[in-house]
């Protein structure tokens, strides 16, 4: 290297402090040098384009940024052949932490608008991913904080740097340890106009010098910037493209064919199956952002791990922020999703970002324009929604409960089983539609097994009736059902929590309705007292049933508490404190009931006290319970076995 002496200036402000602050507090991965580095060359880039509009002395061969690796001599170096620096600009922009000669650059051009105040989470108009949009610099932030990351891999950094225009050219190195020199440089030294940052890479670092870890951060961290990326793997190597300066989202969706968008999922995803919906758009006005979406058409093998969350790649200005960033609510997890803002604030530090109120709104209109996508699926090709519903809708139901504003839109989706409509495909509207005369509820039924809530005995009286009810095997059906008002004005109510409140409700069978009730026997009464003695402590009351017709009992929950499955799942959690003890309804007319209550002033009083334990614990087995004892239940068939084996027959 050909120049002057320079001169050793110190950095303002406590810079040995702050250094450390920036290489070891503010970034937790090192890789984030070089995509800092790359953003800084496509800004400079940027810059030298917005100045030619108005100078044509600056036109210049196509835009493009140079990654050179040097093994021997432990160097690599990103050169561009942007707008470059004066020496006061070097001074300047690299002297100072936290400089940005991009805002300056930006408040001298004029040519961004101020970000809305904090807090504003209007969305804004939307046009096709790609159209052409109002002019404006797109630019990251020129050194500063950024910059400063260079010396998590580097012992020393020269910045070589020729302003264009100009006869000019300056190097500045450092160390980062406190003090840095800023020295003439002689033309053929330099770049013909543009900048080229040296790093020589500590003994901690070698495997920066490696081609293939350079590519690996190039293709994950800045294949999206506006300038296309070459790679020189040694000293005299012919250069190889590594991006080509166009990220798929920011060209037009007429531009981009289905295989396209299909290979960047399989991509982002790292999945093989091809996208069941492909959303791409471009929000203008208050926010300023592009979106590409995909709803997978099979499960992710991850969907249901505690940790997962709704995450993304996030960009700013085409580079990726965080490729784990929590843009979609966890009843969305399964989406997978790129956003890159043009409004996101990088003055601090780019891993800080979501903590930004702009991205708080940016996530709101992204969650609820997917939502907006999946209703008109759901409408436009319903055997295709079938299929996302089959697969994630026990996660879409998740947004039942976790965000009420949404319930409106998410009922709009759901579809549910019903003691009609076993196959799963009914939606509320359709339920509502079919309404029998008299019923003022939306009648569901909760549990963990859709065959045995298709079996369940309380489901009889509604059969009997033809009243639909929903089935609710999932675990969070549970806790949303019981927080949702209802739905176009109908409220949810348990078959199993309750009276039944049916009577109202015709039978299918007018006869049955025409019929006059069947005496009921004289010491019903008395059974059930006897029944309610007997199992004392495990039930709260014992009593006659509208919902039985073939089964001889049943249990439900109290009118006030939680539903029995409700309970079940808190109780399985560890959140339930005192269990409630459930109410044996009994269906009078049902043969053994009956038989029961013609033993009641009879001598054999352990008959009559192990049939009603087993009525119990049958009713338990029917919910997929396990008998109050299984010792005791075991001991009690066996003694009535043993009885009626030992019968004469008739």
């Amino acid at each position: 290297m050909t120049e002057a002496a320079g001169q050793s200036q110190a950095f303002q402000a406590d810079v040995a402090r702050l250094l450390h602050l920036m290489v070891h507090s503010i970034y937790s991965d090192r890789d984030i040098f070089l995509r800092e580095l790359l953003s800084n060359a496509a800004d400079a880039c940027e810059k030298l384009r917005y100045e030619a509009l108005a100078n044509a002395e600056f036109a210049a061969a196509p835009f493009k940024i140079l990654i050179a690796l040097d093994k021997e001599a432990g160097v690599l170096s990103v050169e561009d052949n942007g707008v470059g620096m004066t020496r006061e600009e070097l001074a300047d922009s690299l002297g100072t932490i936290a400089r940005s000669g991009t805002r300056a650059f930006l408040d001298r051009l004029g040519a961004r608008p101020e970000s809305a105040e904090a807090g504003d989470d209007a969305e804004a108009p939307e046009t096709e991913a790609g159209a052409e949009k109002n002019p404006h610099v797109d630019l990251i932030g020129q050194f500063g904080i950024g910059f400063y990351s260079a010396f998590m891999v580097a012992d020393r950094v020269d910045v070589y740097s020729r302003r264009a225009g100009s006869n000019e050219a300056f190097v500045w190195s450092s160390d980062g340890k406190g003090a840095f020199t800023i020295a003439p440089l002689v033309l053929d030294q330099a770049p013909e106009h543009g900048t080229r940052v040296a790093l020589h890479i500590n003994d901690a670092s070698k495997e920066y010098l490696d081609p293939y870890k350079i590519e690996q951060i190039v293709r994950e961290h800045s294949s999206a910037l506006a300038a296309p990326i070459d790679l020189v793997e040694s000293p005299g190597a012919e250069p190889r493209r590594l991006s080509d300066g166009q990220a798929l989202w920011t060209k037009p969706k007429s531009a981009i064919k289905p295989e396209e968008y299909a290979d960047f999922y399989h991509t982002i995803s790292g999945q093989f199956d091809e996208p069941a919906l492909t959303v791409h758009w471009r929000a203008e006005g208050r926010h300023e952002y592009t979106v590409l979406a995909f709803v997978p058409s099979s499960r992710p093998f991850d969907l249901f791990n505690p940790e997962r969350h709704g995450r993304g790649k996030l960009y700013v200005r085409h580079v990726l922020i965080s490729d784990d960033a929590e843009i979609l609510p966890r009843w969305l997890r399964f989406v997978r999703i790129v956003v890159d803002s043009a409004d996101l604030p990088l003055n601090v530090s780019r891993e800080m970002i979501q903590e930004s109120p702009v991205f708080g709104a940016i996530k709101k209109a992204v969650a609820n324009r997917l939502l907006q996508e999946l209703v008109k699926l759901s409408e436009s090709d319903p055997a295709k929604f079938a299929e996302v519903w089959e697969h994630f809708g026990v996660v879409l139901k998740e947004g039942l409960y976790e965000s009420p504003e949404k319930r409106a839109a998410l009922f709009d989706l759901a579809r549910f089983a019903s003691s009609t409509h076993p196959e799963g495909a009914r939606t509320l509207k359709e339920y509502v539609a079919g309404l029998k005369e008299n019923q003022t509820a939306i009648y569901y039924l909760l549990g963990d097994d859709l065959k045995r809530l298709a079996a369940s005995p309380q489901l009889e009286g509604f059969a009997a009736r033809g009243v639909e009810v929903l089935l609710l095997p999932d675990p969070i059906d549970a806790f949303w059902v019981g927080t949702a008002a209802g739905y176009d004005g109908k409220p949810f109510k348990s078959v199993t929590q309750g009276a039944a409140d049916i009577a109202s409700i015709p039978r299918l069978d007018a006869k049955a309705d025409a019929e006059p009730e069947t005496k009921q026997p004289a010491n019903l009464a008395v059974l059930f007292a006897l029944m309610k003695q007997t199992l004392e402590g495990a039930v709260e009351e014992v009593r006659a049933s509208e919902r039985l017709a073939q089964s001889p009992a049943c249990l439900i929950a109290p009118d006030r508490g939680p539903d029995r499955r409700l309970e079940q799942l808190l109780a399985e959690h560890g959140q339930l404190g005192a269990a409630t003890k459930p109410i044996l309804e009994i269906n009078p007319k049902h043969p053994l009931i009956e038989a029961l209550a013609g033993l009641i002033g009879s001598s054999d009083k352990q008959k009559i006290e192990d049939i009603t334990w087993l009525i119990f614990d049958e009713a338990r087995l029917m919910e997929g319970e396990k008998p109050q004892n299984a010792s005791d239940f075991a001991a009690r068939l066996t003694r009535i076995l043993i009885e009626a084996a030992a019968r004469p027959a008739a």
